[in-house]
């Protein structure tokens, strides 16, 4: 069990994330359809010192479980980048179909209206290789359970999920089952 110190320093991390996502993510009504409320979580990114904060508290609870993190298409792809350069390992990317040159792993997966399927390069993971899996926003949870199989599916060992925000009310961390969640904000 780590330390009251090292608590205080990890609540105070997520405390300093929380109070930049506050302050920069722009809310955007109606888009982008009527009644739907969006929250642009690109004023964070290109903060230098938010875009920092978020970085270390959304990977802190994993820190030392992972060999590589997996960013998922598009705005996951910034964590995830910050993240494993942070901390020195590796970076996927879980791309949209039809993205990637070389033999792919597929996973499909249920929208709303329709489907989509999720891919990484065959090559570009090894067997066993523990992954930490970020995205910017946990909604209903179907691209990050799929973005979860499909690693899953290559060989490696999923220690959890980060996202920025998570919307409580689309319930997206029950389709994730017992895998570790980690949501800096939940809105």
């Amino acid at each position: 069990m780590p330390s009251t110190d090292a608590r205080d320093v990890v609540t105070d991390v997520l405390a300093d994330a929380r109070e930049e996502i506050d302050r920069l993510c722009a809310v955007v009504p109606d888009f982008p359809s009527p009644g739907i409320v969006f929250r642009d979580l690109t004023p964070v990114f290109s903060d230098g010192p938010a875009f920092r904060r978020v970085v270390d508290a959304v990977s802190e609870p994993f820190a030392g479980s992972f060999d590589a993190v997996a960013g998922v298409e598009a705005r996951g792809f910034l964590l995830a980048a910050a993240v494993a350069y942070a901390t020195g390992t590796g970076v996927l990317a879980v791309r949209k179909a039809g993205k990637l040159p070389r033999e792919v792993i597929r996973e499909s997966y249920d929208l709303e209206y329709g489907s989509a399927t999720l891919e990484i390069h065959r090559s570009d993971l090894r067997p066993g290789t523990r992954v930490l899996v970020l995205d910017d926003v946990l909604a209903t949870g179907g691209t990050l359970a799929a973005a979860c199989a499909l690693l899953e599916k290559a060989g490696a060992e999923v220690v959890g999920c980060g996202v920025v925000l998570e919307l409580a009310d689309l319930a997206g961390r029950r389709k994730l089952r017992d895998r570790p969640v980690h949501a800096l904000e939940t809105v």
